[in-house]
């Protein structure tokens, strides 16, 4: 099974930024990857402009929104039954998810010094924190362009050779 890694933060922080930069670069370097959106109050499955379509157009090979009612997946070759949702990425080097918080697995944070927001600071599994700010977090700190060398830190830690 792939590793798989939540992006979170506040809204407008650049969870999704972050994750699009992340998947361009994964796939620079022959990775498979999907991408999970959580939404938590429903969605209108891959129109223009919405999250999931990004995705998408970044070079996810698959993506899957998780809302309170429905769950719809945008996948290539799909080949997978439909008995959990990490089936449908088993066949992913990583999968990244924005959102999903409160489940154990491994996060990285987003914040930005403008936001007027404290930072998350998560207890359980921060591997990582993306900022712009000087805040003090026991994670490694990258910036908001530091896309390469967080993916390094993600590849070295959690991802085997690419498929």
């Amino acid at each position: 099974m792939p590793v798989i890694i939540s992006v979170v933060g506040h809204s407008g922080s650049g969870k999704t930024t972050l994750i699009v930069k992340l998947v361009r670069e994964f796939k620079k370097r022959h990775y498979r990857v999907g991408t999970i959106k959580h939404a938590h109050h429903g969605f209108d499955i891959d129109k223009k402009g919405k999250d999931s379509y990004v995705h998408k157009k970044a070079g996810a090979d698959a993506v899957m929104l998780v809302g309170p009612e429905a769950i719809a997946m945008v996948k290539d070759q799909l080949d997978s039954t439909l008995s959990d949702l990490e089936l449908y990425f088993s066949d992913m080097d990583v999968v990244l998810v924005e959102g999903f918080k409160r489940e154990n697995n491994p996060k990285i944070e987003v914040f930005r010094s403008d936001s007027g927001e404290d930072p998350l600071l998560v207890k359980d599994n921060l591997i990582a924190f993306v900022t712009d700010s000087d805040v003090n977090c026991p994670a490694p700190k990258f910036g908001l362009d530091d896309t390469e060398q967080l993916a390094d830190m993600i590849i070295e830690k959690f991802i085997t050779s690419p498929i």
